[in-house]
């Protein structure tokens, strides 16, 4: 059975009775479910579960609680999924290609692919291709919610097959696929029906286009391809090759240049210098070519020089419009090789898992206007030369900045704000969010006191079932997150908690851990600095760089991490992004967690302890 097909269009989508969903990058599928058993077809015909058992596994735990509703079929997107509105193409087009059983089997145990299942064709064997789609909408959800899975997309459970949600505004979908990376949206109208093999206009695809500015150097005569590059080191990088997107008589007007100013030809190209410049749109580099490029405009404002590498690799990363980063070759450590042109695109790469921790803070960030070349200063006031799409929230006397979006983090980024300090609380919160541990040993020969600290700590939360987080400081020392549910809790509930957990480390090992506030009075024990946890303190955000000569990262970490081994100068930027793109994110459930925590059975049982010895 051939799917219904959505129709490319390249002006925004964002009407009236129309619904929104994001758009996965994978293989098409559809999935029939009988009493003869479980389908799994691609737009081609062909069957998708030998290569990719792992779906037919799943759904067949399921079975007792899907038998009510079978015969069923599911149209939707098997992927590889990198986070909630991105798929990672590459990664399932290698998975296709396998070949061995062996493989195929040892890739779905360890790196299992999903079905993200976006239309509900029919239920109990009752067709609904003339059911209005929001009408097929509704009644794939509860589906999801009857049978007890998962109801939105996402890594934080293990379910292989996940609903993708129809949203009422494009404008918040829109800026979650850009700060995700994510391919785009399909726009879907209300009452669509679903028309089979057809490509329809009732369905639009509209995609996250990134841009790269480049020249022509050859064209293929018998196909009709522009072959376009870029300057790497003053050598040519061909990038791939472009045939859509050109008006008639655009390409026209391109082949005849090439054919007067060609430097050579033979029987299937015809070679230019480097002379005709173009944008390109296209989704993402894969293999080193682009993906679905298409051609957007000529650039005769352009010369060749300009069109470098470093700009295609910019415009990769698909950095907010109309946003200047200056002197991106600037160094900023002088030991290490890192420009700042590399710190922006790490604040871009880690930008969805850091800004969450950002989000509604009154920001303090530790600029480094020469980089680690010169002097650092504090700065909470936002400056007058800011953009006007930065938020600001007065208290105090003082602007402070809110980095809530993807656009300030990087504005920030090029000011060389290295660090990021938040406080405990949000601007609409009264109380703490989150109880903070900040182990932060005397040297850092001494490490091994705040791993000693944090096991200890971890011991007594164990047994207090509560929940906790940890993470380097970036420096010399770890950070213990406990989250709470905002506006429920007060500083002086916490400070109890923390005072107690600081009397406890000092009764396990009262030569290793002091709450001496006198820096002399302290000899080499780690400093419990309980105090630190309170309304206008700040502790550096999970991700936020440090302006240490190592170049450390607050990084998240998982508790198994935390041993005799741990080496605080190994958590690095590039270590940060490689634990990333591994998707090794410790903090992925943080935000959960403050639903469930169970701090009010801990802090009455303080409280009644505080009772009695007074």
């Amino acid at each position: 059975m051939k799917p219904m097909l959505p129709s490319l269009t390249f002006e925004l989508p964002n009407q009236s009775d129309w619904l929104y969903e994001v758009k996965y990058d994978g293989f098409r599928a559809i999935l029939d479910w009988t009493s003869s058993g479980i389908q799994l077809t691609s737009r081609n015909g062909k069957s998708l579960l030998p290569q990719f058992p792992e779906i037919q596994d799943f759904l067949l735990q399921y079975e007792k609680q899907f038998q009510p509703f079978l015969p069923l079929q599911l149209d939707g997107e098997l992927v590889w999924l990198e986070n909630p509105y991105k798929a990672n193409f590459a990664a399932i087009q290698v998975r296709g290609r396998l070949k061995s059983s062996k493989k195929i089997t040892e890739q779905a145990e360890s790196s299992p692919c999903r079905l993200m299942v976006f239309d509900l064709l029919s239920l109990k064997g009752k067709s609904l291709y003339t059911t209005a789609f929001h009408k097929r909408k509704e009644e794939l959800i509860k589906l999801f919610q009857t049978t007890g899975l998962a109801r939105e997309p996402g890594l934080r459970n293990n379910s292989l097959l996940q609903p993708v949600i129809a949203h009422q505004n494009f404008d918040e979908l829109w800026e979650k696929v850009i700060l995700y990376d994510g391919e785009g949206i399909v726009a879907k109208q209300k009452n669509s029906l679903w028309e089979e093999g057809k490509r329809s206009l009732q369905w639009l695809k509209f995609k996250n286009w990134k841009y790269v500015t480049c020249f022509v150097t050859s064209y293929e005569k018998t196909n009709g391809y522009f072959y376009v590059g870029v300057y790497k080191d003053k050598k040519i990088v061909g990038i791939g090759q472009v045939l859509f997107g050109f008006k008639p008589e655009e390409k026209q007007a391109l082949q005849q240049t090439m054919k007067q100013n060609m430097i050579r030809e033979d029987e299937q190209f015809i070679y230019v210098e480097p002379a005709i410049c173009l944008e390109v749109k296209y989704l993402e580099l894969y293999e080193n070519q682009l993906r679905e490029p298409h051609f957007d405009r000529f650039r005769f404002d352009v010369e060749p020089e300009q069109c470098s590498y470093e700009k295609f690799m910019f415009g990769q990363k698909n950095l907010p419009n109309n946003l200047e980063i200056t002197h991106p070759d600037k160094p900023l450590w002088d030991k290490l090789e890192i420009r700042k042109a590399d710190y922006i695109l790490y604040l871009r790469e880690v930008s969805p898992y850091m800004l969450p921790f950002l989000h509604n803070r009154l920001l303090t960030v530790i600029r480094y206007p020469h980089g680690m070349f010169g002097e650092a200063f504090y700065q909470k006031n936002c400056p007058e030369y800011a953009p006007e799409f930065v938020q600001t929230y007065l208290i105090d006397g003082i602007e402070y900045i809110l980095c809530n979006n993807l656009k300030t983090l990087i504005w920030l980024g090029n000011q060389i704000a290295i660090e990021f300090h938040v406080p405990f609380q949000t601007i609409n919160s009264k109380g703490p969010s989150e109880i903070v541990f900040d182990l932060d040993p005397p040297s850092q020969d001494k490490f091994h006191l705040a791993i000693r600290a944090a096991l200890f700590i971890k011991e007594v939360l164990d047994q207090l079932n509560l929940i906790g987080f940890i993470k380097t400081s970036g420096n010399k020392g770890l950070q213990i997150y406990l989250p709470l549910p905002d506006g429920e809790f007060t500083y002086e509930d916490t400070r109890m908690f923390t005072s107690f957990i600081a009397e406890y480390l000092i009764s396990k090992d009262p030569d290793s851990f002091t709450i001496e506030r006198m820096k002399k009075n302290r000899g080499n024990r780690l400093y419990v600095d309980y105090v630190q946890h309170g309304e206008g303190k700040t502790i550096v955000a999970p991700y936020s760089m440090r302006g240490n000569q190592h170049a450390g990262v607050a990084t998240p970490l998982y508790w198994e991490e935390v041993d005799e081994k741990l080496n605080p100068k190994s958590f690095t930027m590039q270590n940060a992004l490689a634990r990333i793109r591994k998707q090794i994110d410790p903090f992925k459930n943080y935000q959960q967690t403050k639903a469930i925590q169970p701090f009010t059975p801990v802090l009455e049982v303080l409280k009644k302890g505080t009772a009695k010895k007074g």
